[in-house]
């Protein structure tokens, strides 16, 4: 009885040492869990949600790309897919607060809020009823249409910019607007625009608006 309580212990005390050396090892072979830090989002107002499978093209199509600037997108012209009108082209915000976010459905999360009604923008690119869309700094994002409107809108560029009864500079100056005042524009030809700023309407040079094309006529 004594040796078989030995050979038991033996036993226990060499399958303690295999367990002691096979453990180890089995622990390198596992991968390492590291925690993984949660993205952050600069000028977020809404967490992201799960993209759906049915989702994933919209998702694909919004993958990051170059950032673009109004100058390099109006030297490339071309049509969009949805609308059938050009690309680039000026639109403008007719709501008091809009939502640009990273892909072309509510599921994307917010990049930025547009709170200022009238402001023009470029719509850059199309995906079903989202345009996508960047401001004369190039910020924005993809934003669906019902925010926007077609009426025409621009920035003054320019320090106390005189509108003229006439589409001349020796005319009579019937008000100055503002550095960065919106106006509504009204036609545009020549390099001369009819713009409405606070209740006074007259005629600026186009070279000091953001918001219309070099050579861009319109009635």
């Amino acid at each position: 009885m004594q040796k078989a309580g030995l050979w038991r212990g033996g036993v226990a005390v060499i399958a303690g040492v295999m367990l002691g050396l096979i453990a180890p090892a089995w622990a390198q072979d596992r991968p390492a869990t590291q925690p993984q830090p949660r993205p952050t989002e600069l000028v977020a107002v809404a967490t992201a949600a799960p993209v759906a499978p049915d989702a994933l093209p919209a998702a694909a199509a919004a993958a990051p790309a170059p950032a673009a600037t109004p100058a390099s997108l109006a030297a490339a012209p071309r049509v969009g897919p949805v609308t059938g009108f050009p690309l680039p082209r000026y639109v403008s915000i007719k709501a008091a607060e809009a939502n640009a976010r990273r892909g072309p459905s509510r599921s994307h999360r917010i990049d930025w809020v547009f709170t200022r009604r009238n402001m023009p923008v470029m719509v850059v690119a199309e995906h079903g009823h989202w345009r996508r869309v960047i401001d004369r700094d190039g910020a924005g994002g993809w934003m669906h249409y019902t925010l926007l409107s077609g009426v025409r809108t621009a920035i003054v560029e320019a320090d106390m910019l005189p509108l003229h009864a006439r589409p001349d500079r020796q005319s009579l100056v019937r008000a100055e607007a503002e550095r960065d005042v919106i106006g509504e524009l009204r036609q545009c030809h020549a390099g001369w625009c009819e713009m409405e700023v606070g209740g006074y309407r007259g005629w600026v040079e186009a070279d000091a608006l953001w918001g219309v094309d070099p050579g861009e006529e319109f009635d």
